[in-house]
């Protein structure tokens, strides 16, 4: 099968947002996670109970394998002949019989050493590869922005050119291929203990950030020792909004390098590419999501740039950008951009 891998060296990434360099106690190491019924612990949620699969320390590395959201079930929905459906996502479908009530099957936990409530993780994207040629997309009863025109399922399957670096569509449509984890998230408040995979929140989560490519970096904050960090619902591409309520769905091995960060103190998830600084608004409604998005960006503004609150809300109307991330997993989301070329220093 040919192989397209989308990333960017580790030197890439930008890290100017917080001004840190990194120490690490030992040489970071690289950790393989496989897609392996033992390694996809959390189905449908995430849970401050669940053990570990994985210990790594800050600095390391990981090339982690999700599985399509909604397992093999979408995949046999939209055609896809048994034949190409490989064998480990047919291992994890017949292993994990918990399920729910989110549809995503995530690869993880993984334990951070030293990891505590109230700090951060910084999650650098390194690079992707998919671990087959297509995706699906579509749309079931009941979902998405418009459930009363589409009262029925369909699913599509969309085959990707990997020598050209899109997905066929159809004739004449070829979208370019933009793979990144849907969901990366942490453990819940063990006072919360279990949250469902599918609206995202302070634990992060199913963001459905289509900025979050290789290149990128994530900002996470902690709420259990360890973190308990996960990765699922891998997307080949999507549009802001999300307005069926999937992406094109698909699996990955993706690269991360995840570092502690104990001088960050963060609510909200933050991340940023080599181009924008990205602040983020989860809420059940739109409005207050971009209330919350907007308040971010002041915070960061007057916190890294050390503008005036009035400045810094200013600024943010002329200078930022609000995008709806997606509409359709209950929390919906608001991301902030501000291009990091209109600052100097």
């Amino acid at each position: 099968m040919n192989k397209l891998t989308i990333g960017f060296g580790a030197a890439a990434v930008s890290v100017a947002a917080f001004l840190f360099t990194p120490s690490f106690a030992q040489t970071p190491r690289t950790h393989d996670l496989p897609l392996t019924p033992q390694n996809v612990q959390q189905w449908g949620y995430y849970d401050s109970g669940v053990k570990p699969v994985l210990r790594i320390a800050s600095g390391d590395a990981l090339r982690v394998e999700t599985m399509v959201a909604g397992g093999l079930g979408r995949l046999r929905a939209a055609g896809i002949p048994e034949s190409e459906i490989p064998d480990s996502l047919k291992a994890v479908e017949g292993a994990i019989t918990e399920r729910g009530p989110g549809v995503h099957p995530l690869t993880g936990p993984v334990w951070v050493e030293g990891a505590e409530p109230g700090d951060v993780l910084e999650v650098r994207i390194q690079n992707f590869e998919f671990l087959h040629p297509y995706g699906v997309t579509g749309f079931i009863p009941g979902s998405g922005t418009l459930p009363d025109e589409f009262p029925y399922s369909r699913f599509k399957l969309i085959r990707f050119d990997l020598d050209r670096g899109v997905a066929n569509f159809a004739p004449g449509i070829a979208l370019p291929l933009r793979p990144f984890f849907g969901s990366i998230g942490v453990a819940p408040s063990a006072l919360v203990r279990r949250v469902s995979s599918g609206p995202p929140g302070p634990h992060t989560g199913n963001l459905d950030n289509k900025e979050l490519v290789a290149g990128s970096t994530l900002y996470v904050p902690v709420h259990v020792p360890g973190a308990l960090l996960s990765f699922g619902d891998a997307h080949a591409m999507q549009g802001n909004g999300e307005v069926t309520l999937t992406g094109l769905e698909t699996s990955v091995r993706g690269t991360v390098q995840v570092l502690l960060r104990k001088d960050m103190r963060i609510t909200w998830p933050r991340a940023e590419t080599p181009t924008h600084f990205i602040l983020m608004g989860l809420h059940p409604d739109l409005d207050e999501a971009s209330q919350i998005a907007t308040r971010e960006m002041i915070e960061f503004l007057v916190a890294t740039k050390g503008l005036s609150r009035d400045d810094a809300y200013i600024l943010a109307s002329i200078g930022m950008d609000l995008h709806v991330t997606q509409l359709v997993d209950g929390t919906k989301g608001i991301h902030a951009m501000i291009p990091k070329s209109i600052f100097t220093k």
